[in-house]
């Protein structure tokens, strides 16, 4: 289905925390842009260990990075508070504005910029707008707002389209 390819991540993985970000750094890209939501910690939740260990890791390896929300300024500075990125909330996510933002004040570009979330039709189709490439991953927790849960369920049609294309046919859960 060709027309779902808008929608198809770049990568597509179990967790954030499994990307190599070194080797990635290795092979050109210098910022990294996150969703913050059920892509770092589960919705609502503040930064916990993991997520602000990964973030001096990126720091250390030499990444710059950005969280893009469609949230509201205080869950967005909350969790920023702790991870000691940059941000934009009230994003607009799939508008491509604020990933072009984003990277202007990551001082990056589409060719050395990755986009890490866990929503195809925000998150990655925004990303894929803006000629970022996009990594998909599960999400953390499966209790979502309605509206969330409503877009999962037609995200399990693309992602059926997308295993197929690819040749998985693996259950997501």
């Amino acid at each position: 289905m060709a027309f779902l390819e808008c929608f198809y991540p770049d990568e597509y993985l179990d967790s954030v925390y499994e990307i190599d970000f070194k080797d990635l750094y290795e092979k050109g890209y210098r910022g990294v842009i996150f969703d913050i939501d059920n892509t770092l910690v589960p919705h609502g939740v503040p930064a916990d260990r993991r997520s602000m260990e990964l973030f001096r890791r990126l720091r250390e390896i030499g990444f710059e990075s950005m969280l893009l929300s469609n949230n509201k300024e205080p869950r967005v500075k909350m969790f920023n508070d702790a991870v000691h990125s940059r941000y934009i909330y009230k994003a607009g996510k799939p508008s491509t504005k604020n990933y072009v933002r984003a990277m202007e004040l990551m001082g990056t570009d589409a060719g050395t910029t990755m986009f890490v979330g866990d929503q195809l039709f925000t998150d990655v189709w925004g990303a894929k707008k803006a000629g970022i490439r996009a990594w998909l991953v599960k999400p953390i927790h499966p209790k979502e707002e309605i509206q969330i849960v409503l877009k999962r369920r037609l995200e399990w049609i693309v992602l059926f389209f997308y295993r197929r294309s690819r040749g998985r046919y693996t259950k997501m859960r």
